[in-house]
């Protein structure tokens, strides 16, 4: 079995997770029913949590501590992996010059988002944000 797999599987009730998150029942499931997580359930309907799914509680809550609302967090989270690592690549003096796509945007606050200390400029203000959020 590889070590994806082991990741997948849906091994912790509702009960541990609370206590590796430090988030509440009610937290978790708000998040579920956003379609942010999407945990196993049992035949009882229990939910069942892997450790992917904890990763991705535990990146919620960091994205929430940073001042992103549900619906931005949801637009950080569609990102591909490899959009993720070309944004962490770029450089900002390309960004700033021009005016920005909605993929470049993207990219640059997901950047500053997860590596604050790597930008000496400001975060993106909110009237850039507000196309996202029809």
């Amino acid at each position: 079995m590889s070590d994806q797999d082991r990741r997948a599987m849906a091994l912790f009730p509702i009960g541990i997770v609370m206590k590796l998150t430090e988030l509440t029942a009610r937290q978790i499931r708000y998040y579920e029913q956003n379609g942010l997580i999407q945990p196993a359930r049992t035949e009882g309907r229990q939910r069942l949590f892997s450790f992917n799914d904890v990763d991705r509680l535990l990146e919620i809550k960091e994205l929430l501590d940073k001042g992103l609302n549900i619906a931005g967090i949801k637009q950080v989270l569609k990102m591909p992996p490899a959009a993720e690592k070309q944004a962490m690549s770029a450089p900002k003096e390309k960004a700033a010059k021009k005016e920005l796509s909605d993929k470049e945007l993207r990219q640059l606050l997901k950047q500053q988002l997860f590596n604050p200390s790597l930008t000496h400029e400001p975060v993106l203000n909110r009237g850039e944000l507000s196309r996202f959020f029809h």
